[in-house]
């Protein structure tokens, strides 16, 4: 939805109604997170207080797998303590162990029927199975305050539309007031509900009001779009999905849905039961907690989401995306093979799929999984940029020049600022491949594309091309002017603050690169390319026990094969001395030490303003609709 500000509030209300069920140990304790494995690859410890320990860091750390597993063992050896049940209850919840969720709630409940996630989990194991009334009841005991009010509402009025009483349905939904975020959640379910329930006139009164308040979120778009075209009104559909494309360029569900209409086929409604209409509640609200970084609440809902609509596939790729940024890559490739075959989201699914692989470190099995998925999508810009960033992050930067190169030939007409990403890529790969006069080209073409409205994507390449040149001593001047720019648009990145601060060491002016890279560690400190380069400065300076320190620090944070053997040498003999800096307007003739050896690329180059592997980013249209945008963008 717009505003961000309102959102903000909005979702934190909304991380309420799990508030008070989350034990606070398994949101507040900060801890590197870790791949998870299935449950079952996991030995349980041999005494209660070693299953407590495992499943505590295992939360802590955001492995929802390895907490129920423990947590589960743990509750075998205390049955009776209620907050180690509760604590298991909310692991299995999340770890889509439903079954074993569901007899936790029942026991929480019998123990204690204040608990809200409890209730509402088992109100919605009771819409599942047609039970309304007393999904009803366990809906009202789910909790209080603005989230629980909202959840509950609107579970209530879909369970009053699965007993076909629908006037009650829209009574209950229409209670709803509060910031334009309620409104609009209002409007969109009361549409939904009245389309169900046969009341066309207020279906389209309220789909359209939802639309008119809120137009780039993808399930407000395709809810109204799907009810206009199944109303004849055909133009009015291609209108609002033209529209949208035009805010989030070739999303595969605006994409199908635009062919279908074009070619007279007919659209499915985007809610066909009460179930799948819950189902809808609880993604709403998991798909904006997952964009604020309240990744454990926004799972528990898809979760939740997912039992009533298994078939729900932005459901299920917003899961996925969330076990991602989780660190969950194994658990992430699960929830992406399951979204079916007959989905639009299906290929997004899949590449996702090979750029998991790579950041789990099985590169081949990644570039085996995107090159038989090319077979099958030989002309599919999206599947080529892929395997190309596979190639470019196993070092491949010939191959991966060449792919990019097959893929920017299949761009249409006008279509280029789409696709910028593609020339940013190929032109790293090509500089990475000491293919310089390439690389250029392509890096300033990457600029002259991007919108204005990514100013961080924006930094990255001026950094990139920037940085690229004063390493070669070139246009030294206009280097110097973007970095700062790259700067002011994004400074808090300390890795750009890193390229600015390491220019001026390039040209000897030590005392400013030591200034900048001190700024650069401290918005990164475990980044071992940046004390390396502040160990350079402090040595430059006179700082000689301090670089070495640095150094060695850096050398502690596993840096790159090639780089550790630069830093070991550096330890042993320190800098050696160079060749006076070149003379320019930003570096006039002044007594200063030599100049370096040249450095490796710019170490932050990998990593725009996109989600990871998307050939085409755009601004959020939503933060509804965050993990909507991976596809095509």
């Amino acid at each position: 939805m717009n505003g961000n500000a309102a959102r903000r509030r909005t979702l934190s209300a909304l991380a309420l109604l799990l508030a008070s069920s989350v034990p606070a140990s398994l949101s507040a304790v900060a801890a590197q997170p870790r791949e998870s494995s299935p449950i079952s690859e996991y030995e349980p410890a041999e005494s209660l207080e070693g299953n407590f320990l495992s499943a505590y860091i295992a939360g802590a750390a955001k492995d929802t797998s390895a907490a129920a597993s423990f947590y589960r063992e743990a509750v075998k050896g205390d049955p009776r303590n209620a907050e180690l049940l509760e604590r298991a209850f909310v692991s299995l919840l999340a770890d889509g162990a439903m079954t074993d969720a569901f007899r936790a709630a029942e026991r929480l409940s019998t123990r204690e029927g204040s608990n809200g996630l409890a209730q509402l989990s088992l109100g919605v194991r009771q819409l599942k199975a047609g039970q309304y009334s007393a999904a009803r009841q366990s809906f009202g005991r789910s909790g209080k305050g603005a989230a629980a009010d909202l959840t509950s509402t609107l579970l209530t009025a879909w369970s009053y539309a699965g007993a076909n009483d629908g006037k009650r349905a829209l009574e209950t939904v229409n209670k709803l007031r509060g910031e334009r975020y309620f409104n609009v959640f209002r409007d969109y379910h009361a549409g939904l509900i009245a389309n169900l329930v046969g009341d066309k006139a207020e279906a389209e009164r309220r789909l359209k009001a939802a639309y008119d308040a809120d137009h780039n979120t993808l399930r407000i778009v395709d809810g109204y779009a799907r009810f206009e075209a199944a109303a004849g009104k055909t133009d009015l559909a291609i209108q609002a999905y033209t529209d949208f494309d035009k805010v989030l360029p070739r999303h595969p569900i605006v994409t199908d849905a635009l062919e279908k209409l074009k070619a007279g086929k007919p659209l499915s409604q985007l809610i066909n039961s009460a179930q799948e209409g819950a189902a809808e509640v609880l993604y709403g609200l998991g798909s904006a907690g997952s964009t604020q970084g309240d990744e454990l609440p926004a799972v528990v809902y898809l979760r939740l989401a997912l039992y009533l609509n298994p078939e729900h596939g932005v459901a299920r790729l917003t899961l996925a995306d969330t076990l991602d940024r989780m660190k969950q890559a194994e658990r992430a490739n699960e929830a992406y093979s399951q979204i079916p075959a007959s989905s639009p989201l299906k290929l997004n699914a899949d590449i996702q799929v090979g750029l998991n692989l790579e950041q789990m470190g099985r590169g081949e099995e990644a570039l085996q999984h995107l090159d038989a998925v090319q077979k099958e999508h030989p002309d599919n810009i999206d599947v080529i940029s892929a395997l190309g960033n596979v190639q470019r992050s196993r070092k491949k930067f010939a191959d991966a020049a060449e792919t990019y190169s097959r893929a920017i030939k299949l761009i249409g007409p006008g279509q280029e600022a789409g696709y910028w990403t593609l020339f940013y890529f190929r032109g790293t790969a090509y500089e990475r491949a000491g293919e310089w006069p390439k690389a250029e080209a392509d890096l300033k073409k990457a600029l002259d594309l991007i919108s204005p409205t990514q100013p961080n994507a924006r930094a990255q390449v001026l950094n990139y091309l920037a940085y690229s040149w004063v390493d070669r001593n070139m246009n030294i001047d206009e280097s110097f002017k973007m970095l700062k720019q790259a700067v002011d648009l994004s400074p808090r990145d300390g890795m750009i603050i890193d390229s600015l601060g390491w220019a001026y060491f390039r040209l000897g002016r030590w005392d400013d690169a030591v200034r900048e890279l001190e700024k650069a560690v401290e918005l990164k400190p475990g980044d071992p390319t940046i004390n390396d380069h502040l160990g350079d400065g402090y040595w430059r300076t006179g700082r000689r026990l301090e670089g070495k320190f640095q150094w060695q620090h850096a050398k502690d944070l596993n840096p790159e094969p090639d780089d550790l053997a630069k830093i070991n040498a550096k330890l042993k003999d320190g800098l050696p001395e160079l060749d006076k800096p070149a003379v320019t307007a930003q570096n006039p003739p002044a007594p200063a030490e030599q100049t370096p050896a040249p450095v490796a690329a710019p170490h932050n180059a990998e990593n725009p303003e996109l989600p990871k592997g998307a050939p085409a980013p755009s601004e959020p249209p939503g933060a509804a609709d965050k993990v909507d945008k991976k596809p095509g963008g």
